[in-house]
């Protein structure tokens, strides 16, 4: 794991985190590791999958909309690069 050193944090901020650690039963480096991951953690990670998904329904996107595609689409396979 790696190691955060935070200085020059103010007397009031420090005051203030050590009194929300107490509050939850923490101590205060674990409730300030607790801060910073709800931070910078999404709390619920959206897949693209989902996302495409969510923008075809918005836009009334139907199977058949997608069979239509389908069948017009190029199906040749793709040529790989070459460096020569």
């Amino acid at each position: 794991m790696a190691i955060l050193t935070v200085r020059n944090v103010p007397d009031e901020v420090h005051h203030a985190l050590r009194v929300r650690a107490a509050r939850h039963g923490r101590s205060t480096e674990a409730e300030v590791r607790e801060i910073l991951a709800a931070a910078v953690k999404p709390e619920k990670c959206e897949r693209v999958g989902d996302a495409l998904a969510a923008i075809g329904r918005k836009i009334g996107l139907t199977n058949e909309d997608l069979a239509v595609f389908e069948s017009v689409r190029d199906k040749t396979p793709a040529k790989p690069l070459s460096f020569d």
